[in-house]
């Protein structure tokens, strides 16, 4: 896979079962369903995996969902700008959208994955949500194609402190 993708320009639209998408995107994408079925493997056996920066690659395409995750619950994306705020598991900070908006998602990196590809329930995780706009999505945030998850339950998976 990765010999076809160097050989694609990166804005290259792929089909998928959810909307074609460019290779770049396409790539990542594929890197986010391995991490979140990898979380599932993790989850089965009860063990911890410590999140790595490559968890930037994840959380970017959980922002960059953010229409889609509308869209499969079948709701208009708001007009609201939602800024998102993360610490990475090293401790930089990474961030998305205008600073200036008052809706908020803020925390940490690894937290922010497991929502947007619903592995764990937002109340099991120490996330930080202002305003309406970024509360609605992340309760629908889905970064994977077909049709809207159920995600999961509040303390299916407690966070271990």
């Amino acid at each position: 896979m990765l010999d076809m993708f160097l050989k694609l320009d990166a804005k290259t639209r792929i089909p998928w079962f959810g909307p074609p998408m460019s290779a770049v995107s396409f790539a990542t994408a594929r890197l986010m369903e391995t991490w979140a079925h990898g979380q599932d493997v993790v989850d089965a056996l009860d063990v911890d995996r410590p999140g790595t920066e490559r968890l930037r690659h994840v959380a970017h395409i959980g922002v960059l969902a953010r229409p889609f995750s509308y869209q499969v619950h079948n709701k208009t994306v708001p007009d609201a700008a939602i800024r998102v705020e993360l610490v990475s598991p090293a401790g930089a900070f990474w961030s998305w959208g205008d600073d200036e908006t008052p809706n908020r998602v803020y925390g940490d990196a690894l937290d922010f994955c497991l929502v947007v590809t619903q592995r764990r329930h937002l109340a099991d995780t120490d996330l930080r949500i202002e305003g309406a706009a970024a509360e609605e999505w992340m309760t629908i945030a889905q970064t994977f194609a077909g049709p809207a998850g159920s995600g999961r339950q509040p303390g299916q998976f407690p966070k271990k402190r």
